[in-house]
């Protein structure tokens, strides 16, 4: 027997996993209360937001991938919020600034994951809203456990806190020190007491609708219309008030759109489009594909992933954006692939190496293109005493007996992005440093655009049903991590709990997609149970290689729907706070 973390948890009913178990088991209960898969999904989604506050939050976003029992073919619930109206390039230069600051009401854009987590209630859902939000009524109101990265956030960004943001330290210092223990939080409590309350009258899907309307144009509008314009300390190192209105929230809503896929090894793999980074791990499917079979456990496969991976994420930089002509038909086209491919040399690259798809010349930003360095290899979660953050995200997968199935990431919105919004009991998020303050670039900044975000949820099918949802956080490495698990589960056969456990790695070869987006040219980071044979393969091969602690990269979930209509679910023990449950 292959010695795991934890089981691979198999059953009939339902299966859930999750970054926290408190998420994952808030879900089951929903099940068990007779919930589909998207209400279980949207209950977690709100108990993440309290229990993970220096993960995601209220005021951050969440993109999913759904597919119904009634209609498996995959749709992509966007839930991530565009810029204010007043960005625009001309104004983030006046103040004298070359890129978005990483923190501060100035990142934000407009909070995107209540709305979304609400209209897919709302289209989807079964259950009434109060019964969906009650477990995160419950942790806020009456308190839950601290995890201690939670601690260690609020540590590292305390004297931020104290001297320039002094609702942030009311809600998260307490006699001079960092929150621990089991904690409340009052005000979000109220604030989504005062959403169930709008949801009254009229049939389940207008209830709805009324709480959506109270987010968007009510009480929650308005205190962030209030509060973002103050100016605050922002990674910049100077006072900026934020652009978000109660204009730019009455007019943003989450939307339905149709998946970008590639057919892979018998599998169909489902991801969000261009305006995120998730086309870049078809991309790396498809060359990986073109290049033939790659044995993950010797120094030639991990060379293989790495190389083709960096030709991925130059594509990423210099074709990706939302409202721009991405040519992603030829982007994952074989013969495009068949190109790509043969750029993969025996030596490491330290180039960023974009294609040129239909004949295109890639247009990418300065830093990129000056190679300008920094510290880009960390794996997980980092922040600085600015607040500015790099790969802070959850992760929940969903599937119930019927066969729904949901994969969603969300993220933003961390407690250490911009000052707590007193009223609310949250702050908003800085999704904003993602744009590039240069004209003419595919995710160059634009009043009413998405960031190219980082986040990424997939959803896999064969034979035209859904059969898998995954998704890791993690920044830019959440689909290197991803590409990692697909390859050993879905094209080695191994074991879904196996193949989360196995070692990983990463490039940091490219621009990060966080402030100050730095590069590391031929950047690899490894953990180190890869083994020092492979390292210093790698190594001799040109790569610049960082070793991790053994178990440090990724933080994967996974649910699967098997041949035989079992049920499955595996999770990360990296981290010690993911779970999977279910029976």
């Amino acid at each position: 027997m292959t010695f795991t973390t934890r089981p691979t948890l198999r059953g009939t009913f339902g299966m859930v996993s999750s970054t926290h178990w408190l998420a994952s088991q808030s879900a089951m209960r929903i099940l068990e209360l007779g919930g589909n898969a998207f209400d279980a999904g949207a209950a977690a989604g709100f108990v993440l937001h309290v229990v993970e506050p220096h993960l995601n939050g209220p005021g951050g976003e969440v993109p999913a991938i759904i597919a119904t029992a009634a209609d498996p073919a995959p749709r992509v619930l966007c839930g991530q919020g565009v810029a204010p109206a007043g960005a625009t390039i001309e104004y983030y230069r006046s103040l004298g600034l070359t890129l978005v600051p990483g923190s501060g009401p100035l990142a934000a854009t407009v909070p995107g994951a209540v709305d979304a987590w609400l209209l897919l209630l709302r289209d989807h859902g079964t259950l009434p809203l109060n019964v969906v939000l009650e477990p995160a009524i419950e942790y806020a109101r009456n308190g839950h456990p601290l995890v201690p990265r939670i601690a260690d956030t609020i540590g590292t960004v305390q004297e931020l806190f104290e001297q320039h943001w002094p609702t942030s330290a009311a809600l998260w210092l307490k006699d001079g020190r960092a929150v621990t223990g089991r904690f409340r939080n009052p005000a979000y409590a109220a604030t989504l007491e005062r959403l169930v309350g709008s949801a009254t009258g009229g049939d389940r899907e207008e209830q709805i609708e009324r709480a959506r309307k109270a987010w968007r144009e009510g009480f929650v509008a308005e205190a962030v219309d209030k509060f973002s314009r103050i100016p605050h300390r922002d990674s910049s190192g100077e006072d900026h008030g934020g652009l978000i209105t109660g204009a730019d929230m009455a007019a943003f809503e989450s939307s339905w759109e149709e998946p970008a896929t590639y057919d892979w090894n018998g599998y169909t793999v489902a991801k969000t489009g261009p305006w995120g980074q998730g086309p870049g791990l078809l991309q790396s499917l498809a060359v990986l594909a073109a290049l033939g079979e790659v044995d993950l456990d010797s120094a030639e496969g991990v060379h293989a992933t790495v190389e083709v991976m960096k030709l991925s994420y130059a594509d990423r930089e210099a074709w990706y954006g939302d409202g721009y002509d991405v040519p992603l038909e030829t982007l994952l086209s074989p013969g495009y692939a068949a190109e790509r491919a043969k750029l993969v040399g025996a030596e490491a690259s330290l180039e960023l190496r974009p294609g040129r798809p239909d004949g295109r010349t890639p247009v990418l930003p300065s830093i990129a293109l000056g190679n300008e360095t920094g510290d880009a290899t960390t794996g997980e979660p980092t922040v600085s005493a600015v607040g500015e953050t790099r790969g802070d995200t959850c992760h929940v997968d969903v599937v119930d007996r019927w066969g729904n199935m949901i994969s969603a990431t969300p993220s933003g919105g961390w407690l250490q992005s911009s000052p707590t919004i007193p009223e609310l009991g949250f702050c908003l998020g800085s999704r904003a440093q993602m744009f590039w303050l240069e004209e003419g670039l595919p995710a160059s900044l634009a009043p009413g655009r998405r960031p190219r975000t980082t986040l990424t949820p997939t959803l896999v099918l064969r034979d035209g049903a859904a059969v898998m949802a995954c998704g890791s956080p993690g920044g830019d490495q959440q689909d290197q991590w991803q590409l990692l698990f697909l390859l050993r589960h879905l094209g080695a056969g191994v074991d879904l709990q196996e193949a989360i456990d196995a070692p990983a790695w990463h490039t940091t070869g490219f621009p990060s997609s966080f402030y100050p987006r730095a590069t590391e040219p031929g950047g690899l980071v490894i953990e180190s149970r890869v083994g020092p044979g492979i390292r210093d393969e790698l190594v001799r091969r040109g790569h610049v290689v960082t070793e991790s602690d053994p178990w440090s990269l990724g933080r994967l979930c996974a649910v699967r729907k098997e041949p035989d209509g079992v049920l499955a679910a595996a999770a990360n023990p990296r981290g010690m706070q993911g779970y999977a449950v279910g029976r």
